[in-house]
């Protein structure tokens, strides 16, 4: 590969800042190190170092686009600073070839007492766009930013959104060689959103390249050829999108005694060159007792998300997922056949009642979901005081990965909601085998068959 195919090119790139704990010992370091060279002594610092990057390494050719992802704090908005040139790395190098368009934080560039149209020219002009560039493209942006007559109000005016969708017209339809965009398509609605991403396909399909920073799996998997893993600012792994998500899935909710395991061993991939499509075989899971048993229970396997919603005349006790011999568990095997129990009681008389759960994905996609009983039917009566205990069975044909689950109780009568729980329970499917599906369930009937002539 010519040096001319290169967009981006980070060569171990560094970056450290000096925490201070009280704001005196800013000015003793700036005197005392010095007094005590002058005398003989050793110098004593008074600020511990931070590494908020440390020693990452890669390439972005021309026309690529990039998926960076990790924890907050883990040094994406960092590397996308030096990038961008408006952080000074501490050591490394950072060669672009371009004009960069940046989204970084939210209206970052935008002076809130100009108007949206002023503001349009200045940020053209910081990206060096000349008044008669800018004027032919102005129409373009305002009608992508959609923002009707706010374009001539001053930018202290709008809304979040509305400041996201200029920010966004305005560094996405200048045609930049490199755009970077860190989180900033969050805050948009989901018809903006689709409009954003139609766009960066179409500047992917002019040639430009894209560093896209997301907390989103699907996001990045659909979007990007390669995804970047960072985690406390070191490059874990650097590989095909679908790989990167599932290991950095993986991570984030795999037990804290494993998670320093995990990233040593996907340290040791990137850094070895052995082909990534090993890792998922190959990397730490929690594997089987001895006893050959496939069914586990990991307690640190909580989730943060739960949302419970306001009793109204019944009461969801607990939510738990059971193998076939009614063991808990919440670690599972690929198309291992399990039950969803839901226990409950309801504190008021209610008339047609009826019972749902809900699979989703990390990213809130619901693959599947049960009702009871069918649609169209009901409980016709439930009495206060009364208990119930409702089972599901699924056969857990889903990908490796980390799941969650909710369940309700409905009512088509007010309340409708009688008591929901959001997130009530997550669950893994660990690696077991190879693979031979796409996406996250496996819909196969029978084996593929093959015949060349």
């Amino acid at each position: 590969m010519s040096y001319n195919d290169i967009a981006i090119q980070v060569k171990n790139l560094s970056k450290v800042y000096n925490i201070y704990n009280r704001p005196e010992d800013r000015l003793k370091q700036s005197v005392i190190p010095r007094v005590q060279k002058l005398v003989g002594k050793q110098p004593k610092p008074y600020f511990h170092e931070f590494w908020a990057l440390r020693d990452v390494s890669f390439e972005v050719k021309k026309g690529e686009t990039i998926g960076i992802i990790g924890r907050n704090g883990s040094g994406k908005s960092t590397l996308l600073q030096l990038v961008c040139g408006t952080l000074t790395p501490t050591s490394g190098t950072v060669t672009t070839q371009g004009r960069i368009a940046a989204l970084l934080e939210l209206g970052s560039g935008f002076n809130p007492e100009f108007s949206g149209r002023e503001n349009v020219y200045l940020n053209g002009a910081i990206l060096g766009l000349s008044k008669e560039e800018i004027d032919s493209r102005f129409d373009n942006i305002a009608g992508f930013a959609d923002i009707g007559d706010f374009i001539e109000q001053p930018v202290k005016m709008y809304s979040s959104g509305m400041v996201v969708r200029l920010a966004f017209a305005v560094q996405a339809m200048v045609d930049p060689d490199i755009l970077i965009v860190d989180e900033a398509l969050a805050v948009g609605d989901e018809k903006f959103q689709r409009k954003c991403f139609a766009r960066l396909e179409e500047l992917k399909s002019k040639g430009t390249s894209i560093l896209f920073v997301s907390h989103s799996g699907p996001q990045i998997v659909e979007l990007c050829q390669r995804a970047l893993l960072l985690e406390h600012g070191v490059r874990l792994l650097y590989a095909h999108p679908s790989y990167v998500v599932r290991a950095y899935q993986k991570l984030i909710y795999a037990p804290s005694q494993q998670q320093t395991i995990l990233a040593q061993e996907y340290k040791k991939f990137d850094q070895s060159g052995t082909d990534i499509a090993n890792l998922e075989s190959n990397a730490s899971v929690v594997e089987p007792s001895d006893d050959g048993k496939k069914n586990y229970f990991d307690s640190g396997l909580i989730p943060e998300t739960a949302t419970v919603y306001p009793i109204q005349g019944a009461e969801i006790l607990s939510l738990r997922i059971l193998d076939m011999n009614g063991h808990a568990i919440n670690l599972l095997s690929f198309g291992q056949d399990s039950r969803f129990e839901v226990l409950g009681r309801f504190l008021a008389d209610r008339e047609r009642v009826f019972f749902g759960i809900h699979i989703r994905t990390i990213s809130g996609v619901e693959i599947t979901g049960q009702r009871y009983p069918p649609e169209g039917t009901y409980v016709e009566k439930v009495r206060a005081g009364e208990r119930f205990r409702i089972t599901y069975g699924f056969k857990m044909i889903l990908s490796p990965g980390t799941y969650f689950s909710g369940c309700a109780v409905w009512s088509p009568n007010e309340p409708i909601c009688l008591h929901r729980i959001i997130d009530a329970t997550m669950f893994r499917i660990i690696p077991s085998q190879k693979r031979d599906f796409g996406g996250y369930v496996d819909l196969s009937s029978v084996n593929p068959t093959l015949e060349i002539s």
